[in-house]
């Protein structure tokens, strides 16, 4: 047991939620504007594809974090156009761009390295792992919160951030107004479509940066299928912390802390079925037990809208 549950353990923790809670943002402010972002996993998985690609082209891991940004936040403007301008139904194209990106990376995958399932190159350089200077010199504190790759800080000054936006400036309300009531926040002179599509794309933004720390900061490899839908849960992590930022990161981290805890039972003989499918087990009940309003009043907007 004491193997089970020791510090190190945060320390994967940390790492395990970087994607959840990347994306879990991603689609918390998609959720202030009153869009229900179906398409996280899609998303994601184009980030994971376009940084490995980009990567082992270019031979500079930030070059390939840029490239993997500007082609994930066209996909998700592609998205943004089709919910917001065409007024298609949210959940219906959120699943079709999730399908749609699976396709494509697969497709990709096989035409531009010519391998089926997974592409890994043992010379590629992933994201670096930083030890923070300070953090790392004090005890207990610096194993659990120094070592990790770039984007995993990152995800938590996008968290603070994102917080202080919400509460502290006149944009965030301006946020909060469309997805209250759009047509009250038209008539304030508030630019409802152009926050709705700042919303998809900032989106867009952060589901890169989540599936570059899966390829790029976890195993430098990729697979098909390869967020295994972590873009549900990161949807789920959204639903439970109320589109809060603080709230996303709480709630990413118990889904984080969830997978570390399977991957550490798979060295105790702990049948490996049971051990992959904990997270989901925990993302079922707490989608059960937690309902985000904000994600309840974008799912009406969406059923309103079926052409």
């Amino acid at each position: 047991m004491e193997s089970l549950f020791d510090l190190s353990l945060i320390n994967s923790t940390l790492r395990m939620m970087a994607p959840l809670l990347l994306a879990g943002l991603g689609g918390a402010i998609c959720s202030r504007v009153g869009v229900f972002n179906v398409g996280l996993d899609g998303l994601m998985l184009m980030g994971a594809f376009l940084g490995i690609a980009a990567n082992a082209y270019t031979n500079n891991v930030w070059l390939a974090i840029l490239i993997a940004i500007i082609g994930t936040t066209i996909f998700s403007a592609l998205y943004g156009y089709m919910m917001i301008d065409l007024q298609a139904n949210m959940i219906v194209t959120g699943i079709a761009m999730n399908f749609l990106s699976i396709g494509m990376t697969t497709f990709a995958l096989r035409t531009i390295f010519d391998v089926q399932g997974a592409y890994y190159n043992n010379e590629m350089q992933g994201l670096p792992v930083w030890e923070i200077p300070v953090i790392d010199s004090i005890p207990l504190v610096g194993n659990l919160l120094s070592g990790q790759s770039p984007i995993v800080y990152l995800g938590i000054v996008c968290t603070i951030l994102m917080y202080i936006f919400f509460k502290k400036s006149v944009a965030g309300s301006h946020f909060d107004a469309v997805g209250i009531n759009p047509t009250a926040a038209k008539s304030q002179g508030i630019k409802v479509r152009r926050i709705q599509y700042l919303a998809v794309l900032i989106s867009g933004i952060l589901c890169a940066l989540a599936g570059a720390q899966l390829s790029l900061g976890q195993v430098t490899m990729f697979s098909e299928n390869m967020t295994a839908g972590r873009g549900f849960i990161a949807l789920v992590a959204t639903m439970l912390g109320q589109s809060n930022p603080i709230g996303v990161f709480l709630s990413s981290g118990l889904f984080g802390f969830t997978e570390a805890i399977s991957i550490r039972l798979q060295g105790l003989n702990v049948p490996t079925n049971f051990t992959l499918m904990l997270p989901y087990v925990i993302t079922i009940l707490a989608m059960f037990i937690f309902k985000d309003k904000n994600q309840l009043s974008a799912l009406k907007n969406s059923a309103g809208s079926s052409r």
